[in-house]
């Protein structure tokens, strides 16, 4: 049963326009007030290489129209989703596309980190940028989030972290925002990157292009996935 539930929402899924999907067992990642969902559906929408590939120096005014798409894309397979789980009488909290709560314990982040429940899903890593990799498409995706109590089939398989000695994201972030630090699951993202300082950074420099919310140089330069190298 749990096989045709995992293939009903899938096809949710790739029919709404995601690229890629997969479910962990993140109990053990959640806030205390989320534990009663320890399933996450994991699901992402691969970005333009076109769009992307026009970045230089600083986000351009196509790349954030494309970013706000995308988001608005991801929320609405997200409330497919939910609805769908609700439909087998099983509960379903969604996560924003985008979100960051100025009273999270971890400053500029969300109540679950999209990232945690893709990298247990197996469908890539995080990069010296700080951004999660995709096995196929690098970091030029964006990611959703939805968790369940509905059983689902879980590997949690971790895959190996491909970053190199490449340190093309930490020379070319305007913020000075990246450690060069090779990301370990456990550790604290500041052992990669200085939120505060990406998010002040793009907050002063930006503000004219997407209200200071978007860069997207260090998804250009990143050579996992480029269209370009």
């Amino acid at each position: 049963m749990s096989d045709n539930l995992y293939k009903e929402l899938e096809t949710i899924v790739y029919g709404m326009g995601g690229t890629f999907f997969g479910t962990s067992d993140v109990e053990d990642h959640l806030p205390e007030p989320l534990k009663r969902y320890p399933i996450a559906i994991t699901f992402g929408v691969r970005l333009s290489d076109a769009i992307i590939d026009e970045i230089d120096d600083k986000p351009t005014f196509t790349y954030f129209n494309h970013y706000r798409s995308v988001n608005a894309l991801i929320d609405q397979i997200s409330l497919r989703l939910v609805l769908s789980i609700q439909a087998h009488g099983k509960r379903a909290y969604s996560i924003a596309a985008s979100q960051s709560i100025p009273s999270s314990p971890i400053p500029y982040s969300g109540v679950f980190p999209h990232k945690t429940g893709a990298v247990l899903a197996g469908l890539g890593w995080i990069g010296k940028n700080g951004l999660f990799i995709h096995k196929d498409y690098g970091p030029r995706v964006r990611l959703g989030t939805v968790l369940t109590d509905m059983e689902l089939p879980c590997e949690n398989i971790i895959l190996q972290n491909n970053c190199s000695s490449c340190n093309r994201c930490v020379k070319a972030c305007p913020a000075l925002a990246l450690t060069g630090n090779k990301w370990e699951f456990g550790k604290p993202r500041e052992n990669v990157v200085d939120a505060r300082a990406c998010s002040e950074y793009m907050n002063r420099n930006f503000k004219h292009i997407g209200r200071g919310s978007v860069c997207g140089i260090c998804i250009k330069v990143c050579p996992s996935g480029s269209s370009i190298i």
